[in-house]
């Protein structure tokens, strides 16, 4: 019988770095369940508790890390996301100063159940209250490996993965990350029952629970990293101080691929991206704006390509 790896919410970083002890050494290709907190640490469990009552060493942790077998520096790690699970209910906060709504909200913090899969939230209408049953879309916020050297914040993204909050890290996504340091040193957390393109208000419906991964280490390979697959698309991350740059950077490591893995003509490459591709807003309220350059999965087997 094949061991079953566990790594408990106890063990958990936050700060991604080649310094950080790993949990469990874990081979290839075996299921890894990471326990995870919400981004406030589980700390906010009634609306009279509020976001300014959060320490900044409770936010945003990463369970692991874990030392991958067989991952060297140069190496491209896929982590296959098997399954998320999340709990009962989810925490939504807000407070003045904070996420691109920083001007215009209050101090608040809402509970909000998962019901039959879906989030139960309750909107103030003037003087009613409109009830709301949204369906989930449980995602990732944070996935990533150590970078070279140093640390980088848990809440920060980067070509490193980190918290870019993408809405289309889910369960049966495929996620291709840089390998920096011996073993990837990969952690994992900040779960959303879901969120908007955007994470406007500096967060989303954040939750606890876990998330089961499996690891494949793929040698020789130079792409632009990271790269995302899930349902019909593929898609280049880039993360920069500015929405502009990042964006800009999603749009040229796309490009990068098509002309050096594809062997697409660079002006034909371009065209291409500018009438099948679709650039997006992952987050805008981390120290890193994160965006994505989206397209269809159905280009690659039209090339005769399959990701490894």
């Amino acid at each position: 019988m094949s061991q079953t790896y566990f790594i408990s919410s106890d063990k958990r970083v936050l700060g991604m770095s080649p310094d950080n002890q790993p949990a469990a050494k874990v081979p290839q290709g075996v299921p890894v369940t990471f326990e995870t907190l919400d981004c406030f640490s589980n700390t906010l469990q009634h609306e009279d508790q509020l976001f300014t009552s959060v320490g900044w060493e409770c936010i945003n942790p990463a369970t692991g890390p874990v030392w991958v077998e067989g991952a060297e520096p140069g190496d491209m790690l896929r982590v296959d996301i098997l399954d998320i699970a999340i709990a009962d209910h989810g925490v939504i906060a807000s407070a003045p100063g904070f996420g691109e709504m920083g001007d215009r909200v209050g101090e608040v913090t809402r509970i909000v159940p998962i019901r039959d899969g879906k989030a139960c939230f309750e909107w103030k209408r003037g003087s009613e209250t409109l009830p709301l049953q949204t369906p989930i879309n449980p995602m990732i916020g944070v996935i990533g490996v150590a970078p070279e050297s140093g640390s980088i914040p848990t809440g920060t993204p980067g070509v490193h993965g980190g918290n870019m909050d993408c809405k289309r890290i889910t369960k049966g996504a495929t996620l291709y990350l840089p390998v920096f340091a011996p073993g990837a040193l990969f952690a994992v957390g900040d779960l959303h029952a879901i969120m908007g393109d955007g994470e406007v208000v500096v967060c989303g419906l954040e939750i606890a629970g876990s998330v089961t991964v499996s690891f494949t280490v793929i040698k020789g390979k130079t792409w632009p990293l990271p790269l995302l697959v899930q349902k019909d698309d593929f898609m280049t991350l880039a993360s920069a101080r500015a929405l502009d740059d990042a964006a800009t950077m999603a749009t040229r490591n796309m490009h990068d691929f098509l002309v050096k893995e594809l062997s697409f003509d660079e002006t034909d490459a371009a065209m291409l991206l500018s009438v099948n591709g679709n650039l997006r807003i992952c987050q805008v309220v981390d120290p890193l704006k994160t965006a994505r350059m989206e397209l269809p999965l159905a280009l690659l087997d039209m090339c005769g390509v399959a990701l490894p």
